[in-house]
């Protein structure tokens, strides 16, 4: 009886054995199986995540921000604990004692999956798990990912300790407002820094990697509202704050940007301006795009903001006077639907929808508006952000040729601008609109190249086309002072006597005859008195007699064409190219003859702080000597090329 016994109890021993043994191959088969050619885990330790590029003003103000993904990266030790306890209380509470994956989590929630027939699938990554899934796996729901999942968390817990693991998982998370890592986040939701968040915030952005775009601030309230309570009762629970500090946090109300609780951090960034995108497309050209927009650079741009404010004011002045000389009304081309004119929440979130340039400040703020009636003496027009309605009386549009009813309808989106009496109190809303002739404007500094300012139209929100840059025109009579140039470095004076008389030259499409602007012919005349009238003739005959080759040589050393064609036309500028060449260009007669390199950037820093581009390579010769005299100044040698003379450049 006892040998049976025995037996009986042996032999379910050996089955129990038998079955661990049968389990523990299977799942040592599965995750040898799955554990081969995984991704590499050993490259996140040297993982730099993209972050954003920034372009600074010579103060220091930054002006501007381009990336991919919205992130700033925070290194662990910079990032508060409080935040670091409100993402492990919300996503993973045994982050410091797990080997890279939770067992019983694992478990919970497989439990709970078939009792709900797998209605109820609920993850159970820890934050390691979801490093790898971010990182180098994809983001599926598949049981071979979260094999692959568990075999590379483990791998990287014994790679990397737990503070650098945490680093990657807040730095490179999905929060959403295009806004990833933790303190883009904070930006994004509360306009603060990490270390100014309050435990209730902490817990909304902790609330946020589950499904960002269910828990929106404004269309998830009340659900972003829930998941945070949990989250700090979590945090609660968990030691990481005490209980009054839950009850006080816990009662707060959901604040946030999107709600209008904070102000923006975008309103303290000037809008989008040519100077920031041709900054962007150079450094794109320069360094590539990815880098550019990943790579988290400090560009410390050449502009000078008061200048540059001057420069756009001037070109809108001259464009819209020019505009308005026409007498032609072009309007912006948006109507809104008439159900939208029936009150005014419906224009008002039409309006803030309308595609019309927000950017112009020409005397003023330029808002959009809707034209609501239209009338002989005035128009009625509501204005976005404005209550209720205005007019726009008829002495307004004296430069408009016919009336009110002659150019607007009801519905036609417009601009208007607050016009103001003596007093500075509001008076009328005045009618506006984008010129249909656009135009450029460079400032530069002759001697160092630095592009001071820079507008390349009317308004950048209406037209991203930048005519200082991008624009290929005729420069006309402007080329004149190179072939001049030419003539006085191969012998001419600006005494030298040419003759102003009509000239026939034959050409492939027949025969051409230019002219003087002023259709007269002057005779033997002084080479000065030839560009200082720009005399189209004289110009012609000098640049036949000098030779076009030689024309197109000095126009190449400038830098106004890569390879001019050697056409006699050219020489009176009808060959195209830009306004930034001709800027360029000038800025050599005026310093000389010396060769200067135009610019928009002074200075490129990588993500570490390192100078990568400096605009200015002149070497300080006596800048760190210790014997340096007082009162005398270091020397600063230059290689710059003399394109010309001196003397021929200060001649013309």
């Amino acid at each position: 009886m006892l040998r049976f016994i025995l037996s009986f109890f042996g032999s379910i021993f050996s089955t129990i054995t038998l079955g661990i043994a049968m389990i523990a191959l299977t799942l040592g088969a599965v995750f040898w199986i799955y554990g081969r050619d995984l991704p590499s885990h050993e490259s996140l330790s040297q993982y730099q995540p993209p972050t954003i590029s920034r372009i600074y003003s010579g103060e220091g103000r930054m002006i501007d921000e381009f990336a991919k993904e919205r992130r700033l990266f925070t290194s662990s030790e910079d990032i508060p604990d409080l935040v670091k306890q409100a993402f492990i209380s919300a996503e993973d509470k045994n982050f410091y004692s797990h080997n890279g994956y939770d067992a019983r989590g694992i478990a919970a929630a497989a439990v709970e999956a078939v009792r709900s027939r797998g209605d109820n699938v609920r993850g159970a990554s820890t934050i390691t798990q979801q490093v790898m899934k971010n990182f180098l796996l994809f983001g599926d729901r598949k049981a071979a990912r979260k094999i692959k999942e568990i075999i590379l968390a483990t791998r990287l817990e014994e790679t990397l300790d737990k503070d650098r693991i945490l680093e990657l998982y807040l730095n490179e998370i999905f929060l959403g407002q295009n806004s990833y890592g933790v303190t883009a986040a904070a930006q994004s939701y509360f306009n603060k820094t990490l270390g100014e968040l309050a435990p209730h915030e902490a817990a909304t952005l902790a609330s946020m990697p589950k499904a960002p775009g269910k828990f929106h601030p404004v269309r998830g309230k009340e659900r972003l509202t829930e998941r945070r309570d949990y989250v700090l009762r979590e945090m609660f629970e968990n030691g990481y704050i005490s209980e009054a500090v839950y009850k006080v946090e816990v009662a707060q109300p959901l604040r946030s940007v999107q709600n209008g609780d904070f102000e923006s951090f975008r309103t303290t960034l000037p809008p989008r301006d040519y100077f920031s995108d041709e900054i962007r497309r150079q450094l794109s050209d320069d360094f590539g795009e990815g880098e550019f927009f990943t790579g988290g650079l400090s560009v410390r741009a050449t502009i000078d903001a008061e200048m540059q404010t001057e420069a756009a004011d001037a070109l809108r002045t001259g464009l819209q006077k020019y505009d308005r000389s026409r007498g032609i009304w072009t309007g912006t081309g948006v109507t809104l639907e008439a159900e939208d004119l029936a009150d005014e929440a419906r224009w008002q979130e039409a309006l803030a929808a309308a595609d019309v340039p927000r950017d112009i400040t020409l005397g003023g703020k330029w808002l959009p508006a809707v034209a609501l009636e239209v009338g002989d003496k005035s128009l009625t027009v509501a204005v976005e952000g404005q209550a209720g309605v205005g007019s726009v009386p008829r002495a307004d549009i004296k430069w408009l040729k016919g009336s009110f009813k002659d150019n607007i309808s009801r519905g036609d989106g417009v601009l208007v601008r607050a016009e103001l009496n003596e007093g500075g109190t509001f008076q009328h809303w005045s009618l506006r609109q984008v010129p249909e002739v656009q135009g450029g404007f460079v400032a530069m500094a002759v001697n160092s190249g630095r592009v001071l300012a820079m507008q390349g139209g009317f308004s950048y929100q209406h037209s991203v086309f930048n005519r200082a840059t991008q624009a290929q025109r005729q420069p006309g009579s402007s080329f004149k002072p190179f072939v001049y140039a030419a003539a006085l470095d191969s012998g001419y004076s600006p005494a030298t006597i040419v003759v102003d008389a009509p000239i026939e030259i034959n050409t492939p499409q027949g025969l051409w005859r230019p002219k003087n602007s002023s259709n007269k012919f002057y005779g033997p005349t002084p080479l000065r008195t030839g560009i200082e009238q720009s005399r189209n003739l004289m110009t012609i005959r000098l640049a036949q007699e000098v030779g076009m080759p030689v024309v197109a040589g000095y126009a190449e050393r400038f830098g106004v064409y890569d390879n001019m064609g050697a056409f006699l036309a050219n020489s009176l500028g009808a060959e195209e190219t830009t306004l930034y060449k001709m800027v360029a260009s000038y800025a050599m007669f005026a310093n000389g003859g010396e060769r200067v390199q135009p610019t928009l950037v002074d200075r490129v820093q990588d993500r570490y702080g390192r100078t990568i581009y400096r605009h200015d390579d002149r070497d300080c010769v006596d800048c760190s000597a210790p014997g340096l005299a007082p009162g005398k100044s270091p020397r600063i040698e230059t290689d710059r090329e003399q394109v010309m003379d001196p003397i021929t450049a200060y001649q013309p």
